[in-house]
C-alpha cells in the first residue's frame, strides 16, 4: 500500500539533496521534484558514495576554475563557485517509469551518476540496471571501478610485467583487482599508512611501505606503476621505483594543488614513461568497442565479489551527513568509500 502511494503521489512533491554552499560548509536542503517526462524513470535513492578524492576538493572549494565545467558531474547543480551539489554514485530504486520506458521495471535497481538526493527524476538513458547477484550497497563502488577498469585499459598490457600500485584507497584497491581478474598480473599495494595493510592483505595482496628500506630493497622496481595516492610524494616514489623503459599510470587529480617532481636522476636515462588516466574519455584502446554505456555496464558486472564490500564504511544515514564530512574528508582519515543511507 505505502509503495503505491509513493508511486501515485511523489510528482511534484519535495525532495532532500546536500548542497555545498562554501568551503567547508554544507546543507540538506529541500527541492520540488522535476516534472516527469515519458523517458524518465523515477527513483527513490538506497545508497550512495562519497568519493574522498574528487569531492573533497569540492568541499574545500579547490577545484581550479579553469577545470569548472570539465569537472562538472550529471546532474549537478549550481557552480564550483558555490553553492554545488556533487556526487556520482547514487544506487536507487524504480518506483515510476514513463511510458516510453521498456527497458525498466518498478523495482528495480540501478546505478546512476548523481549528487545526493532522496528522490530523484531522470532520463532512463542515464541508469545502467544492477544485476541482482549484486548488492545495492557493494553497486556504489561502480563509478570507482569504472575509474579502475579504465586505468588497466589504458596500461595495455600485454606482457605480465611487475605491477606495483602506489596508494591503498578504493581506486588504488579497485585497481589492484582488476590488474589480478582482468590483465592477470599480480600486484603489489604500497601505502604509506600501515592501517591499510588489513584490507590489503584481505583482498589477497602484498603490502609495503616506501619508506621502510628492507619492503622496498625485497620489492624491486616495477615495470608498471598505479599511482593513486594524490600526492606529490607518491607520484616521485612511483618514479623513483620505475624499471627502464617503465610505465606509470597517474590516476591522481590535484585540484588546485601544484605538485613538484624530481625529474633529474635517472628519469631520462631510464626512459620512462608517465600516462595520465581519467574517466572522463574512454581508453583509446578500448573505443571502438565501448562507449560510456556499456563501460559502465562492465564495470557494474566486475562488482560480483562479495569480498569487495571491505571497501564500505559502516552506514551514515543521509540526515547525518553534515555532521561527518569533515571527519571523512580530514586527509588523516582512514575511511575508503563512506556509504550514505537512504532506507
Amino acid at each position: 500500500m505505502s509503495e503505491q502511494f509513493v508511486q501515485i503521489n511523489v510528482i511534484g512533491s519535495r525532495a532532500q539533496r546536500l548542497t555545498y554552499t562554501a568551503p567547508g560548509e554544507v546543507l540538506i536542503e529541500t527541492v520540488q521534484i522535476s516534472d516527469f517526462a515519458d523517458e524518465n524513470l523515477l527513483l527513490k535513492t538506497l545508497y550512495s558514495g562519497i568519493s574522498r578524492g574528487t569531492e573533497s576538493l569540492v568541499f574545500k572549494g579547490q577545484v581550479p576554475e579553469s577545470e569548472w565545467e570539465t569537472m562538472r558531474c550529471p546532474f549537478m547543480a549550481g557552480d564550483f563557485s558555490f553553492p554545488v551539489t556533487y556526487g556520482y554514485a547514487c544506487v536507487a530504486e524504480v518506483i515510476k517509469k514513463g511510458a516510453s520506458v521498456t527497458d525498466f521495471e518498478i523495482g528495480d535497481h540501478v546505478f546512476v551518476l548523481h549528487p545526493h538526493q532522496t528522490i530523484i527524476s531522470v532520463p532512463a538513458a542515464s541508469c545502467s540496471k544492477i544485476p541482482s547477484g549484486i548488492s545495492p550497497k557493494r553497486a556504489v563502488l561502480t563509478a570507482n571501478m569504472e575509474t579502475a577498469l579504465n586505468a588497466v585499459w589504458d596500461a595495455e598490457v600485454t606482457t605480465t610485467p611487475n605491477c606495483l600500485v602506489i596508494g591503498a584507497g578504493v581506486v588504488g584497491l579497485l585497481t589492484a583487482y582488476l590488474a589480478r581478474t582482468e590483465a592477470n598480473l599480480n600486484p603489489v599495494l604500497i601505502d604509506t599508512d600501515e592501517n591499510k595493510r588489513a584490507v590489503v592483505e584481505q583482498l589477497g595482496f602484498p603490502f609495503f611501505q616506501p619508506m621502510n628500506t628492507e619492503d622496498v630493497e625485497r620489492l624491486g622496481q616495477g615495470d608498471l606503476i598505479f599511482h593513486t595516492s594524490a600526492s606529490g610524494a607518491g607520484l616521485q616514489t612511483a618514479i623513483d621505483m620505475c624499471a627502464f623503459e617503465g610505465k606509470i599510470i597517474e590516476m591522481s587529480w590535484y585540484g588546485a594543488k601544484s605538485v613538484t617532481l624530481s625529474l633529474g636522476g635517472a628519469f631520462h636515462s631510464k626512459r620512462l614513461k608517465i600516462v595520465s588516466s581519467q574517466v572522463g574519455a574512454i581508453s583509446p584502446a578500448k573505443r571502438t568497442h565501448f562507449d560510456f554505456s556499456k563501460r559502465m555496464q562492465k564495470a557494474i558486472s566486475l562488482l560480483e565479489d562479495p569480498n569487495l564490500e571491505s571497501l564500505l564504511e559502516p552506514e551514515i544515514k543521509f540526515t547525518d551527513i553534515p555532521q561527518h564530512l569533515h571527519d571523512i574528508f580530514n586527509p588523516q582519515s582512514n575511511a575508503l568509500c563512506q556509504v550514505i543511507d537512504y532506507t
